[in-house]
């Protein structure tokens, strides 16, 4: 089913392309649409369109706590991965480890003996649902030598995921002052641990884990609202207070959201319900686009043709509020001029669509067709062109 302003969308995006350098869209001032929110910081995600159902404060930053430990879990996964460790390989429990983040600390532990050697897997298992900060500074030490040599991985892999905003300054997400987050950031991990590595992922529903004759349940709060919320994970710190990164999928529909600033974990509770509420019952899933279908043009200088049509390689879909719905409309993004030769497949632009003033989505846009370079007349006639319109 197509939303039924396709029409008026199409033609805003064909008329945008004519735009040289398009200036970055602007967010409406504290543009939520859900009010009387508690959080400080606050980023919500549908995940198969990508669309953006909350933000407020999303870019800034604040300490992760214990949410750095979803970066580590994404080291340790990694490096599983590659082939760089197996869930057997064992790692000794040194002084420092046990110390700083086991029983002496009177921080959250899996109580691992000094000197003892543990598995990969039991280490995960205590990061993810014990929350143990032993169980970090072991594996922290095990893979990169010490612990601040790792979190310097830490911080080079937010880099590489895009994470910029993002920067930790130990394994556990005690308080550190280099470690700093923000909600989009956390969100846009979360993402990616949940479809990088979907056997881990599972892990963080678990509700208990018993090791070493110890029992403990999972420390994540939001796991008990009975939502069906199956991860990722909560944390505090002192001036910034609590947070938390959830995620629930419900018919089909997966939510990712990111909280921060709140006053007390009754509050941190009590708003991830109601966000997650309202999202899964007041939002549908609506296509404007089919793979491959033409969404728009761009105009090309000095090619064997004037213009070529752009296609998205996957269907353009937005997840929007199933009663008035503001209009949907479109931007198309791309460096003018755009000048042969053009691959076909090459990216060169973007769409950005719009509900109302507030940004739903980007969607990366590809030629459909090779523009070769033109005759050396086509070639003069649209360089005139181009100066023309340089001075107009």
């Amino acid at each position: 089913m197509r939303w039924p302003d396709l029409s008026k969308f199409l033609t805003a995006c064909v008329v945008a392309c004519a735009a040289a350098f398009p200036t970055p869209y602007a967010r409406a001032a504290d543009e939520t649409r859900l009010p009387g929110l508690k959080s400080r910081q606050i980023y919500l995600v549908e995940d198969k369109s990508g669309t953006v159902l909350l933000a407020q404060n999303e870019n800034q930053a604040f300490p992760p706590a214990s949410l750095a430990k979803l970066m580590t879990m994404d080291l340790v996964f990694e490096a599983l991965k590659q082939g760089e460790v197996t869930a057997d390989t064992t790692y000794r429990v040194s002084e420092n480890a046990w110390r700083k983040g086991g029983a002496p600390s009177g921080t959250t532990t899996m109580f691992a003996a000094l000197r003892s050697e543990i598995r990969l897997e039991d280490l995960i298992r205590g990061v993810i649902i014990h929350n143990a900060n032993d169980a970090c500074i072991i594996l922290a030490e095990g893979l990169s030598g010490s612990e601040a040599r790792f979190a310097e991985r830490m911080s080079a892999r937010a880099r590489d995921l895009g994470l910029t905003r993002s920067l930790f300054g130990n394994a556990t997400g005690l308080p550190s002052e280099e470690s700093r987050s923000t909600a989009r950031d956390l969100v846009e991990l979360a993402r990616h641990i949940y479809h990088q590595y979907p056997d881990y992922y599972r892990l963080y529903a678990q509700p208990d884990f018993e090791w070493n004759k110890i029992f403990q349940r999972n420390k994540n709060p939001l796991l008990s609202l009975g939502m069906g919320i199956d991860g990722l994970g909560a944390g505090y710190a002192e001036g910034s207070g609590f947070a938390a990164v959830a995620s629930v999928e419900r018919d089909g529909t997966r939510l990712f959201l990111a909280l921060g600033g709140l006053q007390s974990d009754k509050d941190r509770q009590d708003e991830a319900r109601r966000v997650l509420d309202w999202a899964l019952s007041s939002f549908t899933t609506r296509v404007l686009f089919q793979p491959g279908e033409a969404i728009g043009q761009a105009s090309v200088y000095g090619g064997d043709r004037h213009a070529i049509d752009l296609v998205a390689r996957e269907a353009v879909d937005v997840y929007v509020p199933s009663r008035n719905a503001e209009r949907l409309s479109g931007r198309i993004v791309y460096r003018w001029p755009l000048r042969a030769p053009v691959a076909e497949g090459q990216q060169v632009g973007v769409l950005k669509i719009f509900e109302g003033e507030r940004p739903l989505k980007e969607v990366p846009l590809y030629a459909a067709a090779p523009v070769g370079q033109g005759s050396l007349v086509s070639r003069a006639t649209d360089a005139l062109l181009e100066l023309a319109l340089f001075w107009l």
